[in-house]
Parts: structure tokens; C-alpha cells; sequence
């Protein structure tokens, strides 16, 4: 539609607009706006948790005819954003990635997430995830060699992970991880490089956090949490839980290929509480009981 065409107004419900009517439209509606400036630069306005997938297949279906040279993506998420890319291919893929909806998985009885808001961060001198979260925003979320020798540089290598999430595969794949987890042996930090990461040796610990790396690589958006785990360990001759909290940071980093990086930074608030041979119901307890306490 033409703005301030009839057909808009009738959308808007508004025939005589004293406000600013595809600001309103953009930001409540689900409208998606788009300004063509000659063939250097297309300007992609929208409030991708407003939008339907008609409205942004239609958008997708104009960038692909577009001979634009530059496009700005502009977007309202708590303020407004805005990202510049050179590529049409790949304006219409980060398009997707804002406006798919986030599908993390809930919290279960072994498992506790408690969300927090990663911008805290940014002012928490004394966490030593705020240099991860620095270095993605400087980057723009480009993956680089850097970022490796930043990490190592900070020393935040050991309590480092990296995931691949290939969009058509959907599987979440270990990259790297880092000699700082203790929740398996040297053994399988070497051969989990290039498996999934649901094939852990709590496979029902590895599916649930595997929905993570998916999300964040899905929707584009990082992650800050806090969780409380019970973690089955294999023993010589027993079975070892361990309920651990830790505070953990996602960020999905984009790659020159399709393959969508999230790096894990992470910091143990509680380790080492362990039982052996505890029920279920149990184990559920603790978890609850380690989560209210802190």
C-alpha cells in the first residue's frame, strides 16, 4: 500500500490522521514499511513481533527484485535498532531470524531456567560475562577469528562453548568446548566435537539445552539466564547426580556461510551438591529447594 493511500487509511481506521500514521501502523499493526531510494538503498522499517508471515513474505518477495545496493533494516525491540547489510539474500534471512518467534523450552522438574534481561550486563563490571556481551555488540554479531583470541585474551576460553545451528539441518552441533566443564571426562570433550549436542551423556539434559542453541540461532536474539540443573554423570560402577546453578550467556553469532555460531559463556554459582542413586523425586526436590534458596 501507498502511504496515506486510501486503501492504508481504511487499514488504519483512521481517515483523517493527527499522528504519525505508519509510525503508529509499523509499531502496532504488523505493517512492514519500505522506502526506495533510487538503487543505492532500500530502508526496512518494522516491529518484527507484530509481524505475519504474509506480510513478510510479501517483503521478502520485493528485496528479491530490489537492485538496492545497501539495505537498513530498522526494527523496534525495547528502542529502536538498526542494521545495514549489502546483500539482499541476506536482509531477507535476518528478516526471518527477527520476526521468528521464540520457542525456547520451559523449564521441567529436573530442569529450572530463570530468564534475566542480558542488557543488565552491560553495567555489571564485576561479571565476567559482560566482556562476551561486549565483544558481540562491537561486532555486530559478526564471527571472526577474534572473538576466539578475545575470549583467550580475557580468559574466558575454558568456560567457553561454540554450537553450529545450520537453519535447513536444524541440528545443534559442538564447535568447541572449552577444558573448563567438569560435567564429563577429557575423553568426551574430545569426541563430542561435531556431534550433536543432545548426545550427551544425560541425554535428556542434552535434548532440553539443545532447544536453546536452536532458539537463539533461530530468533538471532541472545539469551542471559540462570539455571539449576540435575545432572546424570556416569561413575565406575554407580550413577552420580550432580545439581548444579550456573549462570549462562547465549549470543548467536553470523558466519559467511549459513551456519549460525552461539557461543556459551557461563559462570557456576552452586557445584559439587551430588547424590547417588536418588530418586527422581528426590532429585526434583533439590533442584527446587537449590533454586528458592538462591
Amino acid at each position: 500500500m501507498l502511504e496515506n493511500s486510501a486503501e492504508f487509511l481504511a487499514e488504519l481506521g483512521d481517515p483523517d490522521p493527527d499522528y504519525d500514521a505508519s509510525l503508529f501502523a509499523v509499531k502496532n499493526l504488523g505493517f512492514i514499511k519500505l522506502q526506495f531510494f533510487d538503487d543505492s538503498l532500500v530502508e526496512i522499517e518494522l516491529h518484527p513481533h507484530n509481524v505475519k508471515l504474509p506480510t513478510l513474505l510479501a517483503v521478502q518477495q520485493q528485496l528479491l527484485s530490489s537492485r538496492a545496493k545497501l539495505f537498513r533494516i530498522k526494527y523496534f525491540d525495547t528502542s529502536w535498532l538498526s542494521e545495514i547489510t549489502s546483500s539482499p539474500e541476506r536482509a531477507i534471512s535476518r528478516l526471518a531470524e527477527l520476526c521468528a518467534p521464540a520457542l525456547a523450552p520451559l523449564s521441567t522438574e529436573k530442569f529450572l531456567v530463570e530468564p534475566r534481561d542480558y542488557a543488565t550486563l552491560f553495567r555489571d563490571r564485576e561479571s565476567p560475562l559482560r566482556p562476551m556481551v561486549q565483544k558481540w555488540r562491537m561486532s555486530f554479531g559478526h564471527f571472526d577469528p577474534s572473538v576466539i583470541s578475545f575470549a583467550i585474551k580475557q580468559q574466558l576460553l575454558s568456560k567457553m562453548m561454540i554450537v553450529g545451528v545450520r537453519p535447513r539441518a536444524r541440528d545443534a552441533i559442538f564447535r568447541f568446548i572449552g577444558d573448563g566443564f567438569r560435567w564429563t571426562d577429557d575423553t568426551y570433550q574430545l569426541n563430542a566435537i561435531g556431534q550433536r549436542v543432545e548426545n550427551q551423556p544425560d541425554k535428556e539434559y542434552g535434548g532440553w539445552v539443545a532447544e536453546f542453541y536452536k532458539s537463539v540461532a533461530t530468533t538471532g536474539q541472545p539469551r542471559y539466564d540462570c539455571v539449576t540443573a540435575a545432572i546424570h554423570q556416569p561413575a565406575p560402577g554407580k550413577t552420580r547426580t550432580a545439581i548444579i546453578r550456573y549462570e549462562r550467556l547465549l549470543l548467536p553469532w553470523r558466519t559467511p556461510s549459513e551456519e549460525i555460531l552461539v557461543t556459551l559463556s557461563s559462570k557456576m554459582l552452586d557445584e559439587d551438591v551430588a547424590a547417588e542413586g536418588v530418586s527422581s523425586e528426590t532429585e526434583s526436590s533439590v533442584v527446587r529447594k537449590l533454586a528458592r534458596s538462591s
